[in-house]
């Protein structure tokens, strides 16, 4: 990987009812870091962190509940634009066309694209601005 890769952010986890998982999650000690409604979406947000582990879940009513079902894996980048040259050049499967953002998230909004893994999992490269 290039050196615009700072490690894991966080891991992505659909889920049929946020307040179960913001209750399961609290329980083993996470704490709610960030907290949104993407409206477009009507989709809830909720970042939960515990020390150096960060677990997005979303609400979209999608959740497969069954094992492996997470949705994907984002790696921490400090250049998203590099980051995107690297996966284009590459030759990863792009699961979006082009840098995608939320401007919404945190407090200057992030920038992100997804590949696809080797199992069909998605991994996706994220700069918090």
């Amino acid at each position: 990987m290039e050196k615009f890769a700072a490690g894991v952010q966080h891991i992505g986890i659909p889920t049929n009812d946020m307040n179960a998982t913001v209750d399961f999650y609290r329980r083993l000690g996470f704490a709610i870091a960030f907290e949104t409604v993407i409206k477009e979406e009507d989709c809830r947000v909720c970042f939960l962190k515990l020390e150096n582990l960060c677990i997005e879940a979303y609400e979209n009513r999608q959740a497969v509940m069954k094992s492996g079902a997470i949705d994907h894996i984002a790696i921490d980048v400090t250049d998203i634009d590099a980051a995107f040259d690297f996966a284009k050049k590459g030759g990863f499967k792009m699961l979006n066309t082009e840098i995608q953002s939320l401007p919404s998230f945190w407090a200057n909004g992030v920038k992100f694209f997804k590949i696809e893994g080797p199992n069909r999992e998605a991994i996706e490269f994220c700069q918090i601005l």
